[in-house]
């Protein structure tokens, strides 16, 4: 959720600093500050609440430099957005720490500090990290050695980067549960939440491991584990792209992830025909052997867990549960023999979906399976198969191409299942058909964009909105209702069609419009007789409609018609549809199409 940039190097550092901090704000932008050391060895502070521009305008005011310094952005967790709250933490006058993630037992330790005589400035659980490091130099000497004896007593998830004026050439780093990576240069080194935030000054990672302290100077950088052992991690290569934060001729970064997604469809597919091989060493050896599947996920990746269900289900002939990370790892849940638990994340660091995989029962589960978009991540590490999807770098909050990746993901995967457990598997060449037409059909919904932003001029003066689905479509309707409500504030619900006369159609009346996902499939007649109660009632209908299925344009009823496709591709066809119809009444209604409010990119915290 917050961003950590971190620079120990020969050269003044804050523009290092300031542009971490923009590639990072995607995680954050409540507030956003930083700390160094200069030349004269003097600890020196910016901070201010609200976007990094805000900390950019207060350095151009009153420029500070240094070759040592930290630096944040913020998702309020403890304490409202603020200068007071916001990062960096400084104590004794010496000690300055940015923080990502969540100190549980901060309020018992805040009271024993207090009772030792700090005193406090925020309301912010990382104000008691400062405090604790601050308090065991006296007794250590040292700041790596204060470190690791301060964070030893922190209960939660954390990321930190600390700074101290009487060291004034060393950063110290520690990782537990929240990302942080290593960035190695020549002269200097660097720390941030991901590699995103480094890839203008190196190429070149470290992936710290939970448990881990790192002491970083310009010349060099000494990692130790848990146990206070000096360790070595394997140094990481990447060849990022140049053009990932490159608006182009887009408007917003969500409109220019929507458009690139035929292209990333293609990539995450485009190995032709799946084959276990694609899974990893070990996935031809387990395949066969998989009697159940279990998908945990949170949010986005949730409702491509739901598609998946129907995929799995119906293809592979292969029980299927789909479970909320965050609901499922505090229950006590029954795992069927040899079941594959597959998690699906976009960053690979969600907390509570990498918590789920681990509370799995191990004795009963055959393997684990990350879906992901980021190589080296912790879910990547964690499991024992792995699926990258090729999305690339994702920087909108709301969700649109890691999506359609993974349904491409999970539709290789269901096609490598049915092979071993379905004798109504597809046919090789029929699977390579499927495969070759997502990429023409989600460029052929992007040719819809003007009739999608003609319609939803008609939502921007609506406060809710009712999607609704049928059988695979009802997650997608849950998708859409997700992205509306994410990035243009208006109220949206989903429900399956067939649940209206359960409760839903008290809702409808001229002000509730309602959006309905219409494939030409075998529940089109039954979602028909659905719309008809919601006519019935007043209700203004949007239809995104096969073209084939017979649907037409009416009083209180417009019909979107969309390419006829397979139904293996149809939800990615769909939610595409929806994710431009959110992308324009935002745009419409002037919200903050990439930066939503309260909401952050990467949730690494509870």
């Amino acid at each position: 959720m917050c961003g950590i940039v971190a620079v120990t190097a020969r050269r003044d550092c804050t523009e290092i600093l300031l542009e971490g901090l923009r590639r990072l704000e995607y995680r954050g932008y409540d507030s956003a500050g930083l700390a160094l050391i200069d030349r004269s060895g003097n600890l020196q502070s910016h901070k201010r609440a609200g976007r990094v521009a805000a900390l950019e305008a207060a350095q151009a005011a009153e420029p500070i430099q240094g070759g040592v310094g930290i630096a944040h952005t913020r998702w309020a967790t403890h304490g409202e957005p603020s200068v007071a709250n916001a990062h960096p933490h400084i104590a004794s006058d010496r000690i300055a720490v940015v923080h990502n993630g969540i100190i549980e037992n901060h309020a018992v330790l805040r009271d024993a500090l207090k009772v030792s005589g700090c005193q406090f400035y925020s309301e912010t659980d990382t104000e008691v990290a400062a405090h604790l490091i601050a308090q065991a130099m006296h007794k250590e000497g040292d700041l790596l050695s204060a470190v690791i004896k301060s964070v030893r007593q922190l209960e939660g998830a954390y990321a930190l980067a600390i700074i101290d004026r009487q060291e004034p050439n060393t950063v110290i780093v520690a990782r537990q549960g929240s990302p942080l990576v290593l960035g190695v240069g020549i002269g200097e080194h660097f720390a941030g939440s991901d590699t995103l935030a480094l890839k203008s000054v190196t190429d070149t990672f470290v992936y710290l491991e939970d448990g881990d302290v790192a002491e970083l100077t310009a010349d060099k950088f000494t990692i130790y584990n848990a146990a206070g052992e000096q360790v070595d991690r394997a140094l990481t290569r990447l060849a990022l792209q140049s053009d990932e934060d490159d608006l182009g001729q887009h408007e917003h970064y969500m409109l220019k992830e929507i458009y690139e997604q035929p292209a990333r469809l293609r990539e995450t597919v485009n190995q032709g025909v799946p084959s276990d091989s694609f899974f990893g060493a070990r996935a031809a050896d387990l395949f066969p052997r998989i009697a159940a599947v279990q998908i945990l996920a949170c949010g986005t990746s949730y409702h491509a867990g739901l598609v998946a269900r129907h995929w799995i289900e119906s293809i592979a002939g292969l029980p299927c549960q789909v479970e909320v990370a965050s609901e499922y790892r505090y229950r006590e849940s029954v795992t069927l023999p040899d079941t594959l638990v597959v998690g699906i994340s976009q960053s690979g660091e969600t907390a509570d979906t990498l918590a789920a995989l681990q509370h799995v029962d191990a004795s009963r589960v055959l393997a684990r399976l990350a879906i992901c978009n980021v190589d080296h991540s912790a879910m990547v590490r964690e499991c024992e198969l792995v699926y990258l999807t090729q999305a690339g770098a994702e920087i909108g909050v709301a969700s649109t191409k890691a999506f359609t990746t993974q349904l491409a993901a999970l539709l290789s995967l269901t096609f490598c299942l049915a092979r071993h457990h379905s004798a109504a598997s597809l046919a090789e060449t029929d699977i390579a058909n499927v495969l070759r037409e997502i990429e023409p059909i989600a460029a052929q919904i992007l040719e819809k964009d003007s009739l999608i932003k003609t319609l939803s001029q008609q939502f921007t003066n609506k406060h809710h909105a009712l999607f609704l689905g049928r059988g695979i479509y009802y997650p997608i309707a849950l998708e859409g209702a997700l992205k509306l409500k994410e990035i243009s504030y208006i109220h949206a619900e989903a429900y399956p069609a067939g649940e209206l006369k359960h409760g839903p159609l008290a809702l409808v009346d001229e002000d509730m419009p309602v959006v309905a996902v219409a494939p030409d499939d075998r529940l089109m007649e039954k979602l028909r007789s659905n719309l008809e109660e919601v006519r019935a009632r007043g209700g203004q209908l949007f239809v995104f409609a096969s073209e084939n299925a017979g649907y037409e344009s009416g009083p209180g009823c417009e019909v979107l018609a969309l390419p006829a496709c397979s139904p293996f591709v149809g939800p990615i066809a769909y939610t595409i549809a929806l994710q431009l119809l959110s992308y324009h009444v935002a745009v419409a209604k002037g919200t903050d199409v990439d930066k939503p409010r309260n909401l952050a990119k990467s949730v690494t915290v509870e």
